[in-house]
């Protein structure tokens, strides 16, 4: 015989324990960082966010975007702390109000990478020496196509060079740095990525960096809180103390000793403070 009780306790057991995971997950402490997918794609997260949360309790939830949606989010509020690379775009976010300070971070740098047949003749030449070639020759170019910090770079790139890319063998696929880097390995393409994601690229077939090394391939990464007194809702203490943290001692260290096929991926230049 059942018990009279056997049925609603179990039912009543099953909202308490909703209840409570309900409780517990308004309960975390996070914060929301919007960054560039290179951060993410690269692993450096996966080593940097758990080693913050351990000492300080605190979660971060990152959205990876291009930098150009990165700074919308972070615009309209729906991000605590901004983390990209573009420079101009970031302090234009400041300046506007929409974020507290913009600080250095890390850098690393972009490449060109493009098939070890190098149709366009590029290996080894200047930025600017390249890309004319390339839209001489018509080879064809992988491009972001997305307003993310790299394609911002890359279109200035493409200025300095005096071209304006045009036409069939200039692609924009609209997509993150990695779907790209695999449009241009699958058509025999070029392309310009940060190095950090092409070191933890799988697919690479053919594709080699044939441009490396030239000055105006410098790629610096800031990092800015989000303006409480724009967006009251802004988790002001735990964003300023992902911050410190990534610009501190421990942060930084953390960055320069992350390593991919070997190689420092990133490197720390925070200003000390």
């Amino acid at each position: 015989m059942k018990r009279p009780c056997a049925g609603i306790c179990r039912v009543a057991a099953v909202i308490f324990l909703l209840a409570a995971g309900a409780w517990t997950s308004a309960q975390e402490r996070f914060i929301t960082v919007a960054s560039t997918t290179s951060t993410e794609n690269s692993g450096l997260f996966d080593v940097l966010l758990p080693r913050f949360r351990e000492q300080t309790g605190i979660g971060v939830r990152v959205v990876a975007v291009g930098t150009g949606k990165a700074i919308r989010m972070a615009s309209s509020g729906d991000a605590d702390v901004l983390l990209v690379h573009h420079r101009p775009s970031e302090e234009k976010f400041v300046a506007e109000g929409h974020g507290v300070e913009r600080l250095d971070v890390m850098y690393n740098d972009f490449v060109i990478v493009g098939p070890d047949a190098d149709p366009a003749d590029v290996a080894g030449r200047g930025v600017s020496a390249a890309l004319g070639n390339i839209a001489a020759a018509g080879a064809v170019f992988a491009s972001r196509g997305d307003e993310s910090g790299t394609h911002r770079k890359e279109r200035a790139l493409w200025k300095a060079a005096g071209v304006e890319p045009a036409g069939a063998w200039y692609r924009e696929t609209g997509s993150g740095m990695g779907a790209t880097l695999n449009v241009a390995s699958g058509i025999g393409g070029y392309a310009l990525t940060d190095r950090a994601t092409w070191l933890k690229f799988a697919n690479k077939g053919d594709l080699e960096i044939l441009v490396e090394g030239d000055a105006v391939l410098f790629n610096q990464y800031g990092v800015i809180l989000v303006s409480p007194e724009r967006h009251a809702h802004v988790k002001a203490a735990d964003g300023q103390a992902f911050i410190d943290w990534l610009t501190s001692d421990p942060g930084q260290e953390a960055i320069d000793a992350y390593r991919l096929e070997g190689r420092q991926a990133f490197f720390a230049n925070a200003a000390r403070r």
